[in-house]
């Protein structure tokens, strides 16, 4: 079985290769040869699930070219396993980048640079791609464009960077124990970090055993990052668990799809969490009460069996509009005064 995710791999080569050049025909002719027919794409709001690979292309990658024509895709975490239900998954993680030249989802271009980080997994069976799970972070563009429209971030906004190691593009042949050992000191690592604050405090989490001091938590744009366990907690688990205290009491109503590769070991789930808004604090928002589910793909990287790094998308904008707080439409409000949008919509002409 081993072999089989080295050709997963290499089944998702000619995609990538053909998204750093971007060309669209070319890479919906890869797509459909490397796509089952009744193919079924998720990805982070406002695109949601999409069936087919045709409406996949024309929804999501026609009006990213236009708005960036000179798009490419820069991948420095490709990485594959089984997971413990059976299935076979590829991750990977990087960003796109090219020059922002027009307008996306009403998105001001700004003629510079853009960049924007993506996790994407891919599962894939008999040889063919069954499903993706992909987190886009878009509200990464809409900071560059000037147009964020929620709460500053607590921890660091920056462009995040790829594996220090350099060795994110994981190499065969598959190591079934080594990736077996990763992904196991990652589901042990998750199950102390639910044990607070339900069954007490910070300690039952064993940080310091579980985690480098020099640890790097990658949090997506809205959160900003963090740099060692007093980063990462400031920055963002303290404020988290201080709004939402119930997290890790739903398991049972959601799938994790855990999958180690060599040190790196990844998450992918549609959605991985379910927890309550009753407290206020966590991105400047008011308790809700309001019950939401949460989709994060996360990376982690281990290094001298202690977790150094920790990749993190979570799609922010689903979670704002299950609160039914319109972040893109607060977004075309601040837009009315710029030049080339319409004053009454918001939106780009």
């Amino acid at each position: 079985m081993s072999g089989a995710h080295d050709r997963n791999k290499a089944l998702i080569a000619p995609l990538r290769a053909t998204m750093y050049d971007f060309d669209l025909d070319g890479l919906r002719g890869v797509l459909r040869e490397i796509c089952a027919p009744d193919v079924v794409f998720n990805l982070a709001f406002p695109f949601e699930t999409i069936a087919g690979v045709d409406a996949y292309m024309d929804a999501v990658y026609a009006p990213l070219i236009y708005a960036i024509p000179d798009l490419e895709r820069r991948d420095h975490i490709v990485m594959a396993g089984p997971t413990p239900e059976g299935d076979d998954w590829v991750g990977c993680g990087g960003y796109y980048a090219g020059t922002f030249t027009a307008p996306w989802l009403d998105i001001p271009p700004t003629g510079h640079i853009v960049h924007m980080r993506f996790h994407e997994f891919y599962r894939i069976r008999e040889g063919r791609i069954v499903e993706t799970q992909g987190l886009w972070d878009i509200p990464e563009v809409m900071m560059q464009a000037g147009a964020w429209s929620m709460v500053p971030s607590l921890g660091r906004e920056w462009h995040v960077p790829g594996p220090a190691t350099c060795d994110g593009l994981v190499p065969g042949p598959y190591d079934s124990a080594a990736g077996q050992a990763t992904c196991q000191h990652i589901i042990d690592m998750l199950t102390h970090l639910k044990k607070h604050p339900s069954q007490g405090g910070p300690e039952l989490m064993e940080m310091e055993r579980l985690w480098h001091p020099k640890m790097m938590w990658y949090g997506p744009s809205g959160i900003g990052s963090g740099r060692g366990i007093a980063g990462f907690r400031n920055w963002h688990q303290i404020p988290f668990l201080n709004a939402m205290p119930d997290r890790g009491q739903y398991v049972d109503e959601i799938v994790y799809h855990f999958f180690g590769d060599r040190n790196y070991a990844a998450v992918t789930g549609w959605p991985d969490m379910y927890q309550t808004i009753t407290h206020g604090g966590w991105l400047g928002l008011p308790p809700t009460n309001k019950r939401i589910a949460m989709r994060s793909l996360d990376f982690w990287r281990l290094e001298n069996g202690l977790i150094r790094e920790n990749w993190v998308m979570v799609d922010l904008l689903h979670m704002y509009d299950q609160i039914e707080v319109d972040v893109l439409g607060r977004m075309r409000e601040f837009n009315k005064a710029r030049v080339g949008f319409d004053a009454e919509t918001g939106r780009a002409i």
